[in-house]
Protein backbone atom coordinates (compact mmCIF):
# COMPACT_ATOMS: atom_id res chain seq x y z
CA UNK A 1 0.00 0.00 0.00
CA UNK A 2 1.46 3.51 -0.97
CA UNK A 3 2.80 5.75 1.74
CA UNK A 4 0.07 7.95 1.72
CA UNK A 5 -2.76 5.71 2.15
CA UNK A 6 -1.05 4.19 5.08
CA UNK A 7 -1.23 7.47 6.51
CA UNK A 8 -4.61 8.23 5.94
CA UNK A 9 -6.00 4.70 7.33
CA UNK A 10 -3.57 4.61 10.13
CA UNK A 11 -4.88 7.61 12.73
CA UNK A 12 -8.13 6.10 12.72
CA UNK A 13 -7.47 3.74 16.22
CA UNK A 14 -5.34 6.27 17.34
CA UNK A 15 -8.18 8.71 17.55
CA UNK A 16 -10.31 6.50 19.14
CA UNK A 17 -7.61 5.54 21.69
CA UNK A 18 -6.30 8.88 22.07
CA UNK A 19 -8.21 11.64 20.62
CA UNK A 20 -6.78 14.14 18.58
CA UNK A 21 -5.04 15.94 21.23
CA UNK A 22 -3.24 13.28 22.02
CA UNK A 23 -2.62 11.39 18.13
CA UNK A 24 0.98 13.21 17.65
CA UNK A 25 2.44 13.01 14.32
CA UNK A 26 5.06 10.41 15.82
CA UNK A 27 2.70 7.81 16.57
CA UNK A 28 0.68 8.29 13.21
CA UNK A 29 4.26 7.64 11.48
CA UNK A 30 4.81 4.62 13.81
CA UNK A 31 1.66 3.30 13.10
CA UNK A 32 1.52 3.26 9.75
CA UNK A 33 4.97 2.49 9.32
CA UNK A 34 5.88 5.41 7.08
CA UNK A 35 8.75 7.59 7.67
CA UNK A 36 8.76 11.45 8.58
CA UNK A 37 9.26 12.53 5.14
CA UNK A 38 6.54 10.53 3.76
CA UNK A 39 4.49 11.82 6.09
CA UNK A 40 5.47 15.39 4.97
CA UNK A 41 5.55 15.35 1.76
CA UNK A 42 1.96 14.27 1.55
CA UNK A 43 0.61 16.35 4.06
CA UNK A 44 1.36 19.49 6.15
CA UNK A 45 0.66 18.31 9.34
CA UNK A 46 -1.58 16.04 11.51
CA UNK A 47 -4.24 19.00 10.85
CA UNK A 48 -3.95 18.57 7.23
CA UNK A 49 -3.84 14.64 7.61
CA UNK A 50 -6.73 13.97 10.22
CA UNK A 51 -9.94 15.71 8.46
CA UNK A 52 -8.76 13.37 5.15
CA UNK A 53 -9.27 10.03 6.82
CA UNK A 54 -12.62 9.82 7.05
CA UNK A 55 -13.08 8.64 10.16
CA UNK A 56 -15.00 11.49 11.42
CA UNK A 57 -17.13 11.09 8.05
CA UNK A 58 -17.47 7.88 8.25
CA UNK A 59 -18.30 7.03 12.06
CA UNK A 60 -21.28 9.93 11.56
CA UNK A 61 -22.57 8.35 9.19
CA UNK A 62 -22.55 4.73 10.70
CA UNK A 63 -24.00 6.76 13.83
CA UNK A 64 -26.99 8.68 11.44
CA UNK A 65 -27.36 4.90 9.75
CA UNK A 66 -28.22 3.13 13.24
CA UNK A 67 -30.50 6.20 14.86
CA UNK A 68 -32.36 5.92 11.70
CA UNK A 69 -32.74 2.58 11.37
CA UNK A 70 -33.88 2.64 15.34
CA UNK A 71 -36.32 5.05 14.76
CA UNK A 72 -37.66 3.26 11.84
CA UNK A 73 -38.78 0.62 14.68
CA UNK A 74 -41.80 1.63 16.07
CA UNK A 75 -45.18 2.76 15.00
CA UNK A 76 -45.95 5.32 17.29
CA UNK A 77 -43.81 8.44 18.28
CA UNK A 78 -43.40 6.77 21.47
CA UNK A 79 -42.16 3.74 20.46
CA UNK A 80 -39.50 5.14 17.56
CA UNK A 81 -37.81 7.14 20.64
CA UNK A 82 -37.93 4.03 23.27
CA UNK A 83 -36.52 2.19 20.18
CA UNK A 84 -33.71 4.71 19.89
CA UNK A 85 -32.73 4.78 23.19
CA UNK A 86 -32.89 1.55 24.16
CA UNK A 87 -30.80 0.25 20.81
CA UNK A 88 -27.25 -1.12 21.09
CA UNK A 89 -24.07 0.32 21.66
CA UNK A 90 -20.31 -0.41 22.96
CA UNK A 91 -21.18 1.95 26.02
CA UNK A 92 -17.99 1.21 27.28
CA UNK A 93 -16.12 3.12 24.01
CA UNK A 94 -18.35 5.75 24.00
CA UNK A 95 -19.56 7.80 21.11
CA UNK A 96 -16.59 8.32 18.57
CA UNK A 97 -18.35 11.54 17.23
CA UNK A 98 -19.35 12.57 21.06
CA UNK A 99 -15.25 12.16 21.95
CA UNK A 100 -13.99 14.25 19.04
CA UNK A 101 -16.41 17.06 19.82
CA UNK A 102 -14.72 17.33 23.41
CA UNK A 103 -11.45 17.53 22.20
CA UNK A 104 -9.82 20.78 22.47
CA UNK A 105 -7.98 20.96 19.26
CA UNK A 106 -11.37 19.73 17.40
CA UNK A 107 -13.45 22.71 19.09
CA UNK A 108 -10.92 25.28 18.24
CA UNK A 109 -10.49 24.24 14.38
CA UNK A 110 -13.65 25.00 12.09
CA UNK A 111 -13.08 22.53 9.50
CA UNK A 112 -12.10 20.02 12.19
CA UNK A 113 -15.36 20.85 13.95
CA UNK A 114 -17.85 20.29 11.04
CA UNK A 115 -17.90 16.66 10.81
CA UNK A 116 -19.08 16.90 15.06
CA UNK A 117 -21.75 19.49 15.11
CA UNK A 118 -23.02 18.10 11.45
CA UNK A 119 -23.66 14.77 13.42
CA UNK A 120 -25.31 16.76 16.63
CA UNK A 121 -27.31 18.43 14.54
CA UNK A 122 -28.53 15.91 13.12
CA UNK A 123 -29.14 13.74 16.03
CA UNK A 124 -31.11 16.35 17.41
CA UNK A 125 -33.55 16.82 14.59
CA UNK A 126 -34.31 13.24 13.96
CA UNK A 127 -35.93 12.56 17.13
CA UNK A 128 -37.48 16.37 16.74
CA UNK A 129 -39.19 15.39 13.78
CA UNK A 130 -40.51 11.92 15.08
CA UNK A 131 -41.69 14.08 18.50
CA UNK A 132 -43.59 16.44 15.99
CA UNK A 133 -45.11 13.79 14.17
CA UNK A 134 -46.22 12.55 17.06
CA UNK A 135 -47.60 15.41 18.53
CA UNK A 136 -49.58 16.06 14.84
CA UNK A 137 -51.32 12.63 15.28
CA UNK A 138 -52.12 13.77 18.73
CA UNK A 139 -49.85 11.05 20.42
CA UNK A 140 -47.99 13.44 22.38
CA UNK A 141 -48.84 15.82 24.45
CA UNK A 142 -49.48 19.21 22.94
CA UNK A 143 -47.49 21.07 25.33
CA UNK A 144 -44.38 18.72 24.47
CA UNK A 145 -41.25 21.18 22.77
CA UNK A 146 -40.02 18.79 20.30
CA UNK A 147 -36.77 20.41 19.96
CA UNK A 148 -36.14 20.29 23.39
CA UNK A 149 -36.75 16.73 24.11
CA UNK A 150 -34.72 15.76 21.26
CA UNK A 151 -31.30 17.80 22.91
CA UNK A 152 -32.40 16.73 26.21
CA UNK A 153 -32.17 12.68 24.38
CA UNK A 154 -28.99 13.52 22.76
CA UNK A 155 -27.87 14.84 25.56
CA UNK A 156 -28.83 11.62 27.82
CA UNK A 157 -26.91 9.46 25.69
CA UNK A 158 -23.78 11.16 25.11
CA UNK A 159 -23.38 11.90 29.08
CA UNK A 160 -24.47 8.12 29.32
Amino acid sequence: MPARDQLVQSPQDLLWERRYVGTNPKAIQRRAKAGQGSMYHHFAGKADLVPRIGEPQCCAEQLRAAADAAFRQGRTAGEQVSSYLLRERDVLRGCPIGRLALDPDIIASPALRAPPEQTFNWLRGRPADVLTEGKRKAELSADLDPADTAAALVAVLQGG
